[in-house]
């Protein structure tokens, strides 16, 4: 690993991005609310999760998409200065314009050579209303993508559960079913936690970095005592 002058360990950037669906049925049964909850209560497990791992230096930003996309958080925050500010929903469903704005963030420049696999974590509750396979072409035609530890976590009973797993694009990894407000704050918290662990770990960087290989995911997180849907 590189060293800083003076001999201390360098660091690496590992940015994590939330990409929020924001459309209108967000609105119903408290959706949104509930997702601003998670997150908003996660922010400091994510925040002591980073601050014991000094392999790595973990930027936050976080991506919409209703009619359009657009940036919630546009700029990489460092996690310890990370305020979660809470979205609110209406609209359609733009998810592959999403997905471009996000491609441009992980082209090189901005990224970087030496960054970490990023982790990119997409929840929604509705099915795309535009092309989402063009977005995703265009985000999976960028390297970074490619090498990224990507989640999905679906909201509701009525998430199409199929453009999640073709952006996951992995068949071993599931997409995450939140039906209630406890089970999204499980998933929540481990996709911001044991998720962000995962690709930051020494043992990743040289699985995941020395042979562009994927970061190995943790399993999710078993839910205990059943808790009755809500969505």
């Amino acid at each position: 690993m590189s060293k800083r002058p003076g001999g201390e360990l360098a660091s690496r950037p590992l940015h994590f991005f939330w990409i929020c669906d924001c459309s209108g049925s967000m609105q119903t049964d408290g959706k949104v609310q509930a997702l601003n909850n998670a997150i908003k209560e996660t922010v400091p497990h994510m925040q002591k999760s980073a601050d014991e791992n000094p392999n790595a230096q973990v930027f936050v930003r976080v991506l919409t998409f209703s009619d359009g996309a657009q940036w919630h958080v546009p700029e990489p925050t460092p996690v310890e200065q990370f305020r979660w500010s809470d979205l609110s929903a209406g609209g359609m469903t733009d998810m592959g314009k999403a997905l471009v704005l996000l491609a441009q963030q992980l082209r090189i420049p901005p990224m970087t050579d030496r960054a970490l696999p990023p982790v990119l974590v997409l929840i929604s509750d509705g099915q795309p209303t535009d092309d989402f396979d063009a977005g995703l072409k265009t985000l999976m035609d960028v390297p970074w993508a490619k090498r990224a530890v990507r989640i999905a976590i679906a909201i509701g009973q009525d998430a199409d559960r199929g453009p999640l797993h073709n952006f996951i694009g992995n068949p071993e990894v599931p997409v995450l079913e939140a039906n209630n407000a406890e089970t999204l704050v499980n998933y929540i918290r481990w996709a911001s936690t044991a998720v962000l662990r995962a690709a930051s770990s020494p043992a990743s960087q040289s699985r995941g970095l020395a042979s562009g290989g994927v970061v190995p995911i943790p399993a999710p997180p078993v839910t205990g005592t059943p808790v009755p849907d809500v969505w």
